[in-house]
This record gives C-alpha cells, structure tokens and sequence, in this order.
C-alpha cells in the first residue's frame, strides 16, 4: 500500500476501489479549504478521514498539502512564535528552533498528550517530537502533564519506583499477574464463544482470538487475575490471542450500539467507534516505534 506521511497528515490508498484516504488534524479553516479543493471529497466516520475518489487522487491530495499548507498556517505559525517569545516553555525537555523540538524519556503518557497537539509530529530521525507553532497554546495547556511525565520517566525516578514497589505488600502478586498477561490467553464462556480472526473489544483491551483451546480455567486463576469473571456462572475456557494491527483496526467494523451490560460481562464484545479511535492511535504509535528501531540498528556492510 501506498502511503505518505508527516506532520500527522496520512495519504493512502482507498482499497475499496480508486481513490486515496485522507487524514489530517483538524483545523476548521483548513478542512474549509480541503472541501472547496476537493468537493467531491466525503468524511468516512468509520475511517475518522476524508475518502477522495479518482484515480489521481493520491497525487492530487500530495500537491494540495505540499503548496496549501506552508502558505496557509505562516501567519498562524508567525502568531504562535510571537506567543512563545513572549510567554516561552522553559524546560530542559523542550528546545526552541523553526519548529518547537521535544525530548523526553520514553512514556506513554508522554506520547499520548503529543499525539492530541494539532500537528505534532515524531521526527524518528532525530528521536524527538516536533511541534509547529502554531499549536503552541495547545502545547502550553498540555505540558505540565508533558513534564510531569518525563521527570517520572526519568531512569532514576525509575528506580526509586522499583525499589519502592519491591518492599510493597502486593509486589509477588503484581508480578504474577504481569506474568499471565504474558502469557497471552483469555478466559471466554464455554457457551459464548468469540469469533476467531476478528477485532474484538476485551477487558484486557483490542485483541483477535487465535485459538480456543477447550482447556478449562481454573476457578483459583479466573478469580486472582480476571476479577470481571466473578459475575459469570457458565464453564471458562482458554482463548490464545493477539493483538491486531494497525490495518486490522482501520479495517474493522464498529458497532452500532453502545456495548451491553452482557456483553461486558462475558468479556468481550465487538468495539465502539471510540474505543477503535484510541486503539487505532495507540497501534499506530507501536508500529511506528517498531519502524523507528529497525531504522536505528547498525547494518553490517
């Protein structure tokens, strides 16, 4: 699949037929300017992006952005620099240059604040994020989480915290718990059984049942590490699972209804259009971190 990113901005092939999909964060004045360029263009609720048919469309979508763009958001940007001279965000984690450039400890918190500033984007190059100015005010409202976040990612805040967490009552049996999650399997009702091969919404989040063994849950296992069980009066068998895809999640039907009370308590249940968002976005972030560390490894020539 083709594909062009920066700055947040995604142009891609619609594989439902000719056509390229099209995503950007939003800003009214350029989604005006968007639809008058592309009339035919039509909001998809369950892509959260513009579908745009033609053949040509990628490419066309490719020059709006390059030329649009840079001339549209200079006197935004111009005002946000002013704003930052003004008022800057002193910290060592940020660094003002053409655009405002920020580097932290790794936190998923962090990334997950950054991701929610318009225009925001991860230069896998120089590991940093990178913010236009124009989303300083965003920037501004955002980063005593920012900060707060990196200070607590910091490796030795890290650990103080082990050590910490090491002397606490519930430390074995935090530990055992993260070792089933390791372990990747589910409890599912023996007479509701999920659908194999399929995005599914779970109380351990999005994951795509592989295989459902047949082997019975332990009554002792279900209660210590799968509370939620507790409420279910029907046989437990293990599910193998995985977790989809960025594609996988882009591609999967949300549901129509807001998700029942049953369908909570047997444990999973097809997503909501907002739970596939947040998944969508949290994938993405996975995805690209992947593609970041292969990119960084010494090759031997």
């Amino acid at each position: 699949m083709a594909a062009r990113e920066h700055n947040d901005i995604q142009i891609r092939d619609d594989e439902e037929g000719p056509g390229a999909i099209v995503s950007f964060p939003f800003d009214a004045a350029a989604v005006e300017r968007f639809r008058r360029a592309f009339p035919r263009a039509r909001w998809s609720e369950h892509l959260a992006a513009w579908r745009l048919p033609g053949t040509t469309a990628m490419r066309r979508a490719e020059r709006w952005f390059a030329r649009e763009l840079p001339r549209a958001f200079a006197p935004a940007d111009e005002r946000g620099r002013d704003s930052f001279s003004f008022e800057p965000i002193v910290s060592p984690y940020l660094q003002a240059a053409d655009e405002m450039i920020v580097r932290t400890p790794f936190s998923r918190t962090i990334v997950d604040e950054l991701r929610a500033v318009p225009w925001a984007w991860w230069n896998g190059e120089d590991k940093a994020w990178q913010v236009p100015y124009r989303s300083v005010d965003e920037l501004r409202r955002r980063w005593p989480a920012i900060e707060a976040a990196a200070q607590r990612s910091e490796p030795e805040a890290r650990r103080q915290r082990r050590e910490a967490a090491r002397s606490a009552p519930d430390y074995e049996e935090a530990k055992a718990t993260a070792a089933e999650r390791r372990r990747r399997r589910y409890p599912v009702p023996a007479t509701e059984l999920p659908p194999p091969d399929r995005v599914l919404m779970s109380h351990e989040g999005p994951l795509v049942v592989l295989e459902v063994t047949g082997e019975i849950v332990p009554a002792e296992t279900a209660a210590r590490h799968y509370a939620w069980s507790s409420e279910l009066f029907d046989v437990l068998v293990w599910a193998l699972w995985r977790r989809p895809t960025h594609e996988e999640l882009i591609r999967a039907w949300p549901a129509r209804r807001p998700t029942t009370t049953n369908a909570f308590q047997r444990g999973w249940w097809q997503p909501t259009i907002q739970e596939l968002r947040a998944a969508r976005r949290a994938a993405r972030s996975v995805e690209r971190a992947r593609e970041t560390r292969k990119t960084s490894l010494p090759t031997n020539d």
